[in-house]
């Protein structure tokens, strides 16, 4: 069992004892296992897909057999492959997963990617959220799985935001549904996450996924005080996280009534929002409008087993290099939280998640190689305990 113990200077809530499984990201519970000391750091939050599925455990594979998307142009989709992958020793990835081609339904995979994100001191799990029946456009609902997931992130002290996907037909009021739903389903759970704003107040907070695709006066009638199903001073209140991918998005997430922005990309260059070279200016016009600044780091890109055209936006990971580069220029803003991308988009490549060598007659995957399978749980690791000493430093 985790032995909580008290260290001057450090807040430490024991899970157990906090209203509702609010603890804010100024917060970090600090353990003694043996006699090892480490933490994990509410301000640390990483991006988590439910979408995997195995014959075991669904009967089938789900998304490890994703298909080949075609490019719009029919020109240059006429030369790139076309077709499916067929797991277990081709999926629709770079890389190749310790626990080879998952089920997120397994209770034992739950397990191991709760003690992984853990051991990378990441304190909130940013989970991809479908209502219940809805999927994306190649997988399967999960929404029926969520409370398996803050049971197993409970365990570990973890705690679960939410992140609203893009499904078709969302609009404003099918969002203040969503927002209702998850507050009354999962607000009293004990991993449920709450942020601590600078006004002192202890609210949800939502991710917002392609904000950009409803107008600014439909999210203002949701999120703004005089809006006409505002949900702003009600039980529904939240901290609520807009997408930035271009760069006139700032003034639509303002008009919006959001209250901070997120950049989720984690290929540097690919959009405004995911350059690194904008992110103090970004960052200066949140300070501006009092929003919150959330900028994304990821460990590399790669989605060329899924978007075989899109090769331009890979970006490698040059053993660790990039990821550096990456947290270091998120550092660099001062920013309260930072979310990591991710701990297990495999198709987009930017997974933490353990990966192992892999060779088939077709295919040769990539890998962590000369590092171990866990080498960006520990750099992730590394890094959340530098930024917490670093913000430490900032308050003085």
């Amino acid at each position: 069992m985790t032995r909580l113990r008290r260290k001057a200077l450090d807040v430490v809530v024991s899970p157990g004892q906090v209203h509702g499984g609010s603890i804010s990201s100024d917060t970090k519970v600090v353990f003694t296992k043996s006699d090892r000391d480490y933490s994990i750091f509410y301000d640390v939050h990483i991006f988590y897909y439910l979408w995997y599925g195995d014959p075991a455990t669904d009967n089938k594979y789900i998304h490890w057999d994703h298909v080949l998307v075609p490019h719009w142009d029919p020109k240059i989709a006429a030369s790139h492959a076309q077709g499916r992958h067929t797991p277990p020793e081709d999926i629709a990835s770079s890389f190749y997963p310790e626990l080879g081609p998952y089920s997120s339904r397994d209770p034992k995979v739950l397990e191991s990617h709760m003690a992984q994100i853990e051991e990378a001191a990441a304190g909130v799990l940013v989970l991809s959220w479908y209502p219940p029946g809805v999927a994306d456009d190649h997988g399967e609902p999960s929404e029926d799985l969520v409370p398996a997931v803050m049971d197993a992130a409970h365990r570990h002290s973890i705690k679960v935001a939410f992140h609203i996907q893009p499904y078709k037909g969302r609009t404003d009021q099918s969002m203040h549904d969503n927002i209702k739903y998850i507050i009354d389903k999962y607000g009293k759970h004990g991993a449920f996450y709450r942020f601590r704003s600078s006004t002192g107040r202890v609210l949800p907070l939502f991710y917002v996924y392609d904000s950009y695709l409803m107008p600014a006066e439909s999210w203002a009638d949701l999120l703004s005080p005089k809006g006409s199903h505002s949900i702003r001073g009600t039980p529904y209140d939240g901290v609520f996280l807009a997408l930035i991918v271009e760069e006139r998005h700032k003034h639509d997430i303002l008009a919006s009534g959001f209250d901070g922005i997120y950049t989720y990309f984690a290929s540097n260059g690919f959009s405004f929002g995911s350059s690194h070279q904008n992110w103090k200016a970004i960052k200066n016009f949140c300070d501006g409008n009092n929003l919150l600044f959330i900028p994304s780091v990821g460990p590399g890109y790669v989605d060329t087993a899924v978007r075989p055209w899109n090769n331009h936006n890979t970006r490698n990971r040059v053993n660790g290099r990039y990821y550096d580069t990456s947290l270091q220029a998120a550092l660099s803003v001062r920013p309260e939280i930072v979310t990591i991308t991710s701990f297990n988009q495999w198709h987009e490549g930017t997974q933490i998640e353990k990966a192992v060598p892999k060779k088939t007659v077709t295919r040769l995957y990539l890998d962590y190689q000369p590092n171990q399978p866990d080498h960006y749980l520990v750099l992730t690791r590394q890094w959340a305990e530098n930024y917490n000493k670093e913000k430490d430093t900032w308050l003085m």
